[in-house]
């Protein structure tokens, strides 16, 4: 195939996605029947169509705070074993069918409590759902379990998903409002998942700036930054287009450390202007090592086979620099080393090879 990639041909080739949110990518009709099936009254509308437009209006608000207030309506229909396991399961399916082919799904099982279930229940629902979703399809989905930074439940997270490290989940993160939540509220529970030889990954340099990048990875111990796409306030960019990196994005740099960048929600919480505006093709022009995600795939009305055709248009992104942000997931993800690089070598690789 000759000449930029387009959407259609994007689709065909193995994507590896590290940010999405279970409670983020409902099915609009899922939402409305779940909604039905549990007596969740709460919906501005019961018609699919009108549901999603809905909430990819509230969700473009350029606001981190009002951008989450959407979410008070899928985790509403998220609150038995059944709707769990649909959701999950999805997810799953809606993902293989956008030609990813290793995932990272996130979401807090501390929000899916209100009929009674405990947090082992509901992290066994969803790896039931993930479960049923990826079989017999070219996808292997893990699971992060997020805690709420504005709660104070994160070490109990943290134990959670210390105690399912070895039935599909890969990792710890938290999330939520930034701005009066740094991540240094949550120490006990970061120390914990590192004294155990797990994975960390933080929401952070999304809403806030620069001291939340350095919190997150210096006094946190963060693998990875979910977002991190402030990082680019300590970077200056001289009339003539070099690049001066301050001390702290240096050390990002130097480091490899992961930038899990979801340019469409950033746009719409706020964080960058437009696609063509955000720091990721600075970001990648530096070699920082950028990967890209859709977050909330239902609130951004995004899929990851969008977001990087939306990239390659506005950056002129050919096979070669699609296929290093591909890459550069699968070296990034919670996986063992020799499952990254067989998904590396035996998938990846030889499915940009054959798109080119």
């Amino acid at each position: 195939m000759n000449g930029a990639p387009n959407l259609e041909q994007i689709l065909l080739a193995p994507k590896v996605l590290l940010h999405d949110h279970l409670d983020g990518g409902l099915r609009p009709a899922t939402i409305v029947e779940l909604a039905d099936e549990t007596g969740y009254a709460g919906l501005p509308t019961t018609d699919p169509d009108e549901l999603g437009a809905w909430m990819t209006r509230g969700a473009s608000r350029k606001d981190l705070v009002l951008y989450l207030e959407t979410f008070a309506h899928t985790v509403g229909v998220m609150q038995t074993p059944e709707a769990l396991i649909r959701v999950a399961r999805e997810c799953a399916e809606d993902l293989a069918d956008d030609g990813i082919v290793y995932a990272e799904v996130r979401f807090a099982p501390e929000l899916h409590l209100e009929r009674g279930l405990g947090l082992d229940d509901v992290v066994e629902s969803v790896q039931e759902g993930f479960r049923l979703g990826s079989e017999d399809r070219p996808i292997t989905v893990r699971t992060l379990l997020t805690a709420m930074r504005t709660a104070a439940r994160s070490l109990e997270i943290a134990d959670l998903a210390v105690r399912w490290r070895d039935r599909g989940v890969c990792g710890f993160d938290i999330a939520g409002a930034e701005a009066g939540y740094p991540p240094t509220r949550h120490l006990d529970a970061f120390e914990h998942i590192r004294g155990e030889n797990f994975h960390l990954t933080i929401h952070a340099g999304e809403a806030f700036g620069l001291p939340s990048i350095w919190e997150a990875l210096q006094l946190c111990g963060a693998e990875r930054l979910g977002h991190g796409v402030r990082i680019v306030d300590d970077i200056e960019v001289a009339p003539d287009g070099s690049a001066s990196l301050g001390r702290l994005a240096a050390m990002v740099r130097d480091r490899r450390v992961p930038l899990e960048l979801c340019p469409t929600s950033n746009v719409h919480s706020g964080a960058a202007a437009s696609i063509a505006e955000h720091p990721i093709g600075l970001l990648a022009d530096l070699r920082f090592r950028v990967t890209v995600n859709t977050d909330n795939r239902l609130m951004s009305a995004i899929t990851l086979s969008r977001e990087m055709a939306n990239l390659a248009e506005a950056f002129g992104l050919g096979w070669d620099r699609l296929e290093w942000l591909t890459i550069n997931a699968m070296k990034s993800a919670f996986l063992p080393f020799d499952e990254r690089l067989a998904l590396m070598n035996d998938v990846i690789k030889p499915g940009y090879a054959a798109l080119r």
